[in-house]
């Protein structure tokens, strides 16, 4: 069986380079066709002449900010989706808020070449445990298993005994999920007597791995790689393996184009320095051009040794801006500034996120006078659906950060 999803994988670099500014030129002009935000996005911009990564980087970059600005104005989507592309298919909201529909066809989310380079094939039965609830990450690799001919149990998050007995009933030889609610199920198997041996390996992605999680797993048989994933976006890159060990850095999915610039600019940087990822798409529903994740990344020099000669990335280093993922759902400044408005006692606030053993914390630091801390922590877990302690502190430092991710990724 090959290593390799198809022969894409193994191109030539520069033969990859030509293939996609051939048929980015015709791709853009359809898409400033169809999507009017698009197109007043780029006003003035002849898609005929973007031929080149170097006339791609003239083009000014999408952020969130200014795509959640255009929904709010021109709800749903901001005139940036095609919405003739959209009957019979879904749409999404994430945190933020922002709207996302899915793609046309299968695989939209261009997820099926990070599972094959995770082991996952036609046949095996895969435990799907990221949210299927009003965000797209359970579709995005719910479409990519089932393109690959898995078979699909959708469970979602929550409900950790009931998952433990549907792995021990269903024995699939895979899960996809965060990175640490894996840990979460084992330790409950381990914890009722269940024998969730069945699986072999994973692919997980909202979250970070940190080495000392990939490790463990590694000694409870199972092998664990992962994808950096974006709602709006799917798969941009993923992990591969070579005789059974990760390989370094993250190999940049097939019709994608990734750039890395510098942040708060629409400038590329050097080859290794770490900037926001910037990515263009050839979405037929959701078509983004230069589209600025807010995620910090290096591009890795070399190519793979496992074959594949795709531009790699670091993977994920961090937020652009101090948008943070916890838990696989983003916590936003905006999202902390609701809460300030809510509790007028409240003078300052500043979210730490943190590791809880092997799991993400959230413990929010306020100043002020009579704050009642029940109902704080309720309305933190309001906006951001997600639960923390709160703490009152007596002065905040004066450095502009409202979330400070306080995570060790090397540990």
């Amino acid at each position: 069986m090959s290593d390799h999803f198809d022969a894409l994988e193994t191109q030539a670099p520069e033969t990859r380079e030509d293939r996609l500014f051939r048929k980015f030129p015709g791709h853009l002009a359809t898409a400033m066709n169809n999507a009017p935000g698009l197109a007043r996005h780029l006003e003035g911009v002849d898609a005929a002449t973007v031929t080149s990564r170097e006339a791609l980087t003239a083009l000014p970059v999408l952020r969130k900010p200014q795509l959640m600005e255009a929904q709010q104005a021109d709800p749903p989507f901001g005139g940036f989706a095609n919405l003739k592309a959209l009957a019979g298919n879904r749409v999404f909201l994430s945190p933020g808020p922002i709207w996302e529909p899915q793609g046309i066809g299968a695989d939209p989310w261009l997820a099926a070449r990070g599972l094959y380079a995770a082991g996952l094939r036609k046949g095996h039965v895969v435990h799907n445990a990221l949210a299927y609830h009003m965000t797209p990450g359970g579709f995005i690799l719910d479409e990519g298993l089932r393109a690959l001919g898995c078979t699909v149990f959708p469970a979602g998050v929550g409900n950790t005994e009931m998952q433990v007995d549907a792995i021990a009933a269903l024995q699939p030889s895979a899960y996809v999920g965060t990175p640490d609610y894996l840990k979460v199920i084992l330790d409950k198997g381990d914890e009722l007597g269940r024998d969730l041996s069945c699986i072999k390996r994973a692919l997980v992605s909202g979250g970070a791995l940190f080495p000392s999680l990939r490790d463990e797993y590694a000694a409870r048989g199972v092998a664990v790689l992962q994808a950096y994933a974006t709602a709006d976006l799917g798969v941009i890159a993923y992990e591969s393996a070579l005789d059974g060990a990760p390989t370094e850095g993250m190999i940049v999915n097939e019709d994608l184009i990734v750039e890395i610039v510098r942040p708060g600019t629409d400038d590329p940087v050097a080859e290794g320095e770490v900037g926001e990822l910037v990515v263009t798409n050839f979405s037929e529903a959701y078509p983004l051009v230069r589209f600025g994740t807010g995620d910090l990344s290096a591009i890795q020099t070399g190519q793979s040794p496992c074959g594949r000669t795709g531009m790699r990335i670091k993977g994920w280093m961090g937020r652009a801006d101090q948008r943070t993922k916890v838990k696989g759902m983003f916590v936003d400044p905006k999202q902390i500034g609701d809460l300030l408005k809510r509790h007028e006692d409240i003078d300052g606030a500043r979210l730490v996120v943190e590791r809880d053993g092997s799991l993400d914390a959230m413990r929010l630091l306020v100043t002020g006078n009579g704050i009642d801390i029940e109902a704080v922590a309720a309305t933190l877990r309001d906006v951001t659906k997600l639960g923390g302690t709160v703490e009152v502190v007596g002065e905040l430092p004066n450095d502009g950060k409202v979330i400070a991710d306080e995570r060790d990724y090397e540990a």
